[in-house]
């Protein structure tokens, strides 16, 4: 786990990431990185994956449109 600090780049805020994590993950200048939250509030940062991005907007067309019928099931 890498800390990373919050520091000013322009008129935006934005974070640094370590050599060690840049090469583990194998992204450079550029590159596209995802940031997702968990119901939980947890953030998992990953390389982007435009197969992964279609999915998720199909399962939020699919939480719109059945968003009563999704929240009764989970009540139950």
């Amino acid at each position: 786990m890498a800390k990373l600090k919050v520091r000013r780049i322009g008129g935006s805020l934005g974070v640094l990431l370590p050599r060690s994590v840049i090469e583990a993950v194998g992204v450079g200048e550029g590159d596209y990185l995802t940031l997702l939250e968990s119901a939980a509030g947890e953030i998992t940062l990953s390389v982007f994956d435009p197969e992964v991005e279609k999915q998720i907007q199909a399962m939020e067309k699919v939480n719109a449109r059945y968003r009563n019928a999704l929240k009764a099931l989970a009540d139950r």
